[in-house]
């Protein structure tokens, strides 16, 4: 177990922990030593052979007393993902392993909670069964943003083929705008930007809260520097507003953050400091 809010446990379901693209490509206006500050901010981030950001891909598994929610499907087995050939037509056991070790099994996850529809967060949305996409969770209901259904699905793309719109004709899917809430214990926070429909996940139980972050931050080091753009963000400046806003959030609140990219073990504080924030890792 990750850690523990309120009643509600929080499992880390981990799919990759790989370099990922140098930090001079993912964070464009952040300058040319941007892989030394995030280093500083965040050590043991960037590769040293490489250069690259080791980004972790993970979804967290929610144990509430009422339901078992899976919050993001990670970048999943056998999808087409060309343009990121070490994720194409992949072949991996570790985001099953680390369910079991969670002590849950695909039959047993009540909801998939989607941040956003990325391919590195639908992925095990679905899975190769007998040369059709099925829906890995068959029992679940899976929360999708409206706008980013809407999105994909102009779009045609592959993530929308293989990923969303099988669990869509399943009817499986629900799609919800920011603010939902499902049960007692976990609310939708809107952080659009990163894509139209982004959200953050609150959990609070028993007068504990956690925020996670989805993409609305990518790295520790953004809590510094909220101002970075990151690479993949569909409205930069508007991404940015969504970080300040949830930074505000989380270091008024002091509860925790799961940071979905951060440098493992991902958890920890915000506070603020002066015009940005600092993160306090949690081991």
């Amino acid at each position: 177990m990750l850690c523990k809010v309120g009643d509600v446990e929080v499992w880390r379901i981990l799919d990759i922990h790989a370099p990922f693209m140098r930090p001079e490509d993912l964070f464009p206006n952040a300058g040319s030593d941007v892989a030394r500050i995030i280093e500083e901010l965040a050590p043991g981030s960037v590769c040293q052979s490489s250069g690259k950001l080791i980004l972790p891909i993970q979804g967290f598994l929610l144990k509430t007393p009422d339901h078992v929610i899976l919050v993001d499907c990670c970048v999943g087995n056998d999808k087409t993902n060309e343009a990121m050939p070490d994720w194409h037509r992949r072949e991996s056991k570790r985001f099953e392993a680390s369910l079991t070790a969670a002590g849950v099994g695909f039959d047993d996850v009540d909801y998939v909670l989607c941040t956003h529809l990325h391919v590195d967060h639908v992925g095990w949305n679905t899975r190769l069964v007998d040369g059709r996409w099925v829906p890995t969770f068959p029992k679940a209901r899976y929360l999708m943003p409206a706008e980013d259904e809407e999105t994909q699905r102009a779009r045609a793309s592959d993530i929308f083929r293989e990923s969303v719109l099988p669990v869509i004709e399943a009817g499986q899917a629900d799609l919800v705008t920011a603010r939902h809430m499902l049960g007692d214990y976990v609310t939708l926070i809107p952080t659009p930007g990163h894509t139209p429909g982004h959200v953050s996940v609150r959990i609070e139980s028993g007068g504990a809260e956690a925020i996670i972050t989805g993409d609305a931050l990518h790295s520790s080091a953004q809590c510094a520097h909220p101002e970075w753009h990151f690479r993949f963000d569909s409205a930069a400046e508007r991404a940015v507003t969504s970080r300040r806003f949830l930074l505000e959030t989380a270091s008024e609140s002091a509860c925790l953050v799961l940071g979905s990219h951060f440098t493992l073990p991902s958890v920890g504080r915000v506070t603020a400091d002066r015009q940005a924030f600092s993160w306090t890792a949690l081991n």
